[in-house]
């Protein structure tokens, strides 16, 4: 492979293991969309979902969702079963979970896709960028840490309230761990544009030898990250999970894929606040992230796109805290709303209802979640709680 084309070698694997917040639904989408044509040009999008999330989960050890079924190994076996029957062809396995992955776990990925036909792609995004999305990913799985506090953790004390954040976004040593598996030969890193939203996907079209323009993206598909009215919403109603002490599956059904999902299909109203990171975290950010690129720059690993992009600058001035703007913001109607509408269009209700002689939980359940009633409840302690939402402690 010559240093100035991206192409690898007919029979690779493309591992992109992400990390999470990084581009890595737009890509997936987009190969999933492209399956029939892919196959004109040697290529096999490797599972039969959008990404083999049952699989990568199994092999990484990592626990399923919230609510989800635990993932078994057999899923894992029966991709790679899938990806060797593939042949000579050029395989793209896709998934964020695997950046959750240790050192045994990348081993063995890189081992059982194929040892040295195996290329790991790593899209990387600036971490002041992939804080707030990250945290309000968490919220979307149960998470009931507020932001500021959230913060404040991660970055100054040793308890992490969520440890897979440095495992997956401690940039430099994710690239680390997998150039050890795989080789610094075989890993590409490519710094994700913010400002042109097709580099990402061309520079997959290149490396699989695909022509410009083949990958799109899936229009019909809505991940925006949520503002912070609406993961207020979400975080409310998981503490009112863990008080109530509601069955984790009925949790998958309610929120994430009926509250969340219902409120990412609306528009957020103008000036709805957007999920801010104080000055206090962001000059720590920018020390980390200096480190990180130093750090990447040193492994010997390709890299597509200009690494000092990821550094993130420090504040130039002491910004206004966040809870400046915020104090006064309460969580919109319509957010609350759309949240209980989208728990009773997924029909969890009446399933409930009907099992709760099997779930003595259930029938409090249907009995106490009344949707105006929550609705109305939701909005009124936004008005009290955002001040708190919004400062540690």
């Amino acid at each position: 492979m010559a240093p100035d084309d991206l192409t690898l070698e007919a029979g690779a694997r493309l591992l992109h293991i992400g990390p999470h917040k990084t581009g890595t639904t737009a890509i997936q989408g987009a190969f999933d969309l492209a399956r029939g044509r892919l196959a004109e040009y040697g290529v096999v999008y490797a599972g039969a979902a959008r990404q083999p999330m049952r699989a990568t989960l199994a092999v990484t050890g990592r626990p399923a969702m919230l609510g989800e079924a635990q993932p078994d190994m057999a899923y894992w076996d029966r991709l790679v079963h899938s990806i060797r029957a593939a042949g000579d062809q050029r395989v793209v396995i896709s998934s964020e979970f695997f950046a959750d992955g240790d050192d045994e776990a990348a081993r063995r990925v890189v081992a059982d896709l194929g040892g040295p036909r195996v290329h790991v792609v790593v899209t990387l995004r600036p971490l002041d960028r992939v804080m707030p999305s990250q945290w309000q990913q968490f919220v979307q799985n149960g998470f009931c840490t507020p932001y500021l506090e959230y913060l404040d953790r991660i970055l100054r004390q040793p308890d992490q309230p969520t440890p897979r954040f440095w495992l997956r976004h401690r940039h430099d040593k994710l690239v680390a761990r997998w150039a050890a598996a795989a080789g610094a030969q075989n890993v590409t890193v490519i710094v994700v544009d913010g400002s042109d939203r097709q580099a990402l996907l061309r520079t997959f079209e290149s490396l699989l030898g695909l022509p410009a323009g083949l990958l799109v993206p899936e229009d019909d598909v809505v991940n925006r990250s949520l503002t912070l009215a609406e993961t207020e919403v979400v975080r409310q109603l998981n503490e009112e999970f863990k008080r109530r002490e509601w069955p984790g599956a009925s949790y998958a059904r309610f929120v994430r894929y009926g509250a969340v999902k219902q409120m990412k299909a609306r528009r957020p109203l103008p000036g709805e606040p957007q999920i801010t990171t104080p000055a206090w975290a962001l000059e720590q950010v920018a020390e980390i992230s200096a480190e990180m690129t130093r750090n990447i720059a040193a492994l010997g690993v390709r890299v597509v796109g200009d690494l000092s992009a990821l550094r993130c600058p420090p504040p130039a001035a002491r910004e206004p805290e966040a809870r400046d703007g915020l104090a006064d913001s309460v969580i919109p109607v319509e957010a609350a709303a759309q949240a209980v509408l989208g728990a009773i269009l997924a029909g969890g209700m009446a399933d409930l209802a009907a099992e709760a002689d099997r779930w003595p939980v259930a029938d409090r359940l249907v009995r106490e979640v009344d949707a105006r009633r929550l609705a109305g409840v939701l909005v009124r302690r936004g008005r009290q709680r955002v001040r708190r939402v919004l400062r540690p402690g």
